[in-house]
């Protein structure tokens, strides 16, 4: 299967919604802007990672396909990692070679990525590109409307 990025176009924008309006992908995402299923909201997360001069936004195609979006944001040294990959393809290898190619976009380090604990799928993805666990934390998962424990991962040189 052939993962490769490229800038968002406005037509990705119902795709993802779609994606990110998945109640089983929305928990295991578990940290997300509001209510990804509300349409307001959705647009208006979409936006701000648009216009944002601080954001790098890319759509995930596998073998063409519009499968998710991989985004770095924030300020220079504190910069994350995020990625949103449609269920059907989890296990597949997708997320882990969009996020290796948009690392390769992204030379600046450190990088940062944060994961539910309980999300192993994710958590194996970042290890799988680099990035180590540095931190442990609690954090208010919005998908969840509860505390829940997370991963602070680091990607270093």
């Amino acid at each position: 299967m052939e993962v490769v990025l490229r800038e968002v176009h406005d037509s990705d924008l119902p795709v993802f919604y779609r994606q990110m309006s998945d109640p089983e992908a929305v928990r295991m995402a578990a940290f997300t802007p509001g209510d990804p299923a509300d349409p307001d909201v959705f647009a208006a997360h979409w936006k701000k990672i648009r216009s944002s001069s601080d954001v790098l936004a890319r759509t995930v195609l596998a073998d063409g396909d519009v499968v998710g979006s991989a985004a770095v944001y924030g300020e220079p040294g504190e910069r994350e990692v995020t990625y949103w990959i449609d269920r059907a393809y989890w296990g597949r290898g997708v997320a882990t070679a969009a996020l290796r190619g948009l690392l390769a976009q992204v030379p600046e380090r450190p990088l940062y990525a944060r994961a539910a604990a309980d999300n192993a799928g994710s958590l194996r993805v970042l290890e799988k590109c680099g990035f180590r666990e540095t931190a442990r934390a609690r954090g208010y998962a919005q998908a969840r409307d509860s505390e829940i424990d997370e991963v602070v991962l680091t990607l270093d040189g």
